[in-house]
């Protein structure tokens, strides 16, 4: 049996979700990230016996279609999986409908499934701290009761999670980030778009077409001067801090 900790997590929230639930595996985890634009993905095949934590953002109440794609290049086989989707305190809506969608296309079996939540990859003032002490205590719970369920049970039945078919449509995304001053164009950023949106060779010029608002780059920085438009920033935290008001809470289906 092999652990597997398959994420797409391009500011790191993701990722210290997962990271939370799967203590009980630290030691033995391999990791496996979906970022990459080179790698091959198709090349990852698992035995019905491994577990594999597959987690992703909710972008617009939907998982990253990037992400998708990759996660269905690969072979499950049966293999048990858990599915985390982590969002900034608004909503999830169809996103662990449609990661379940994607994992089963996969080959994967579902035993579990955990929405929660994290700081706004964007929007930084929403959910700002979280997972704070009270996240991670309930995270921590709810890696126990997975794990039990996951060493314990051979049949995975059938998870129900919320969600809709057909899906919600996917909107459009209004944030690009740029290099501001100071940018001495070291190319971190375009090395490490998830979609190869930014030109290696002038890393002012971005397709806006592939980028998905993942805000990586501004994540990878070194210099912290890849930045997003000031003013369309306050503007979209204007107009939607009343969806974020209630603080939302970290659920698991079994």
């Amino acid at each position: 049996m092999a652990v597997y900790e398959i994420t797409f997590s391009p500011t790191g929230g993701t990722d210290k979700v997962t990271d939370i639930l799967m203590e009980g595996y630290q030691e033995e985890k391999k990791e496996i990230s979906l970022l990459s634009a080179q790698e091959d993905y198709g090349k990852y095949e698992f035995q019905k016996e491994d577990i594999c934590f597959i987690a992703m953002p909710s972008y617009g109440g939907r998982i990253p279609q990037i992400a998708a794609e990759r996660l269905t290049q690969m072979k499950g086989n049966g293999a048990r999986a858990v599915l985390v989707c982590v969002y900034g305190n608004r909503a999830y809506e169809d996103t662990l409908t449609e990661l379940k969608d994607k994992a089963e296309e996969a080959g994967f079996a579902v035993y579990g499934a955990v929405s929660a939540v994290a700081e706004h990859s964007i929007m930084r003032k929403f959910a700002a701290g979280r997972p704070d002490t009270k996240d991670m205590a309930e995270l921590q719970k709810f890696g126990k009761k997975l794990r039990e369920k996951l060493e314990q049970e051979t049949d995975s039945g059938e998870v129900q999670v919320p969600g809709n078919h057909p899906y919600k449509k996917l909107g459009t995304i209004p944030f690009i980030p740029k290099p501001g001053r100071g940018c001495n164009s070291c190319g971190y950023c375009a090395r490490f778009c998830p979609v190869g949106a930014i030109d290696p060779k002038d890393v002012k010029k971005v397709d806006e077409k592939k980028c998905i608002a993942c805000m990586r780059c501004i994540s990878v920085c070194p210099k912290n001067v890849r930045k997003l438009n000031k003013v369309v920033l306050l503007a979209a935290e204007t107009k939607m801090a009343k969806l974020f008001e209630e603080r939302k809470e970290n659920e698991l289906f079994l």
